[in-house]
């Protein structure tokens, strides 16, 4: 029998192997056994592992639903979702799940927005310079055509 390399084991411990497994796992479960209409349309962002796998942090994002009746949902849930979670995966201790909601798209949309918003301001506030800018670059080739003819009456 070859010998593992214990190399790949470390670069990708098994918490993070069983993180993907749950996280995939854990999506099918919500969708088919919790029907419940305050969760909205729910994303599992990413799932962290306890070293132990003892504990499992989901993080979650919502659409067209109220974050805080989701996350209700999510915590009732979470005791439900434990045994047909550590069933579906083969594991005999399922770990602890706890819901976090994930901020990070939001606020990835809140500064894609501040960013369009400061674009569009300083596209209004410069709505002038344009022909000023023109003119500038049509003094700019007459120097260039200066040059070119100074150029061609030292030859």
């Amino acid at each position: 029998m070859p010998k593992r390399s214990k190399s790949s084991s470390k670069a990708f411990p098994r918490h993070r192997r069983v993180a993907q497994q749950i996280q995939r796992a854990l999506s099918d479960l919500i969708r088919r056994e919790i029907r419940d209409p305050r969760l909205g349309m729910l994303t599992l962002t990413e799932v962290r592992v306890s070293s132990d796998l003892s504990y499992a942090t989901v993080y979650y994002s919502v659409l067209n639903a109220n974050r805080e009746e989701a996350h209700e949902v999510l915590i009732a849930a979470a005791d439900i979702l434990r045994g047909p979670l550590g069933r579906a995966l083969g594991l005999r201790h399922a770990p602890e799940l706890r819901f976090v909601a994930d901020e990070l798209i939001e606020s990835g949309a809140h500064l894609s927005a501040l960013i369009s918003k400061a674009v569009n301001d300083d596209v209004a506030r410069h709505v002038d310079e344009p022909e000023a800018d023109e003119a500038d670059e049509a003094g700019d080739t007459d120097d260039d055509e200066q040059d070119d003819s100074e150029e061609s009456d030292r030859r």
